[in-house]
């Protein structure tokens, strides 16, 4: 009888809680402001290798997948004129991880990304470096605890862009230097 009894509640928590979602582009790209960036940067980037994200289990919790991220990383470099097809720097990115609360009302998650840009005439590393971002989707957000972690991690991924397109407007690149806006 006790075991029925598990049965038909973990049934309805799930029914009500739904199916996990991966995250969406659309809501990881970074839609805002227009950044001021360097004349050699303007649609020379190209995006290389995108690694580390995961695929959604739907029975499990939802993630962030290396295609999706991908994919928003490109469509915000698109929208900010720096995305290349064939461009002198390479963008790759690693999601060294991606940290997820188990269960809670305020669901935090946390993305530590991995961006390397590498002038492809030389070889040399323009910029290395580990952006951490986090974003917390609260319960005003969304009642269901699936759709809720879907949009904290869709909104540290946005963060996560957005921090990356900070950094590339610092970056200070003339013909023979490449430095940091002090």
């Amino acid at each position: 009888m006790k075991l029925a009894k598990m049965t038909l509640i973990l049934a309805a928590m799930l029914y009500l809680s739904g199916c996990a979602s991966g995250a969406k582009v659309e809501n990881m790209a970074y839609q805002g402001a227009q950044k001021n960036y360097s004349e050699a940067l303007k649609q020379s980037v190209e995006v290389g290798d995108v690694t580390g994200g995961k695929e959604t289990n739907p029975l499990w919790t939802s993630e962030i997948s290396s295609e999706a991220f991908s994919s928003a990383v490109k469509q915000s470099l698109s929208d900010q004129g720096l995305l290349s097809e064939n461009g002198r720097y390479k963008l790759t990115v690693n999601m060294l991880s991606v940290e997820q609360p188990f269960m809670g009302f305020d669901l935090e998650v946390t993305t530590y990304v991995q961006y390397s840009l590498v002038d492809s005439q030389d070889n040399s590393v323009v910029f290395k470096e580990t952006i951490i971002a986090p974003y917390t989707a609260t319960m005003n957000d969304a009642f269901a605890a699936v759709k809720r972690l879907r949009l904290a991690n869709e909104g540290a991924g946005q963060k996560n862009i957005e921090m990356l397109l900070e950094k590339l407007s610092e970056l200070k690149i003339t013909k023979n230097q490449i430095s940091l806006a002090e």
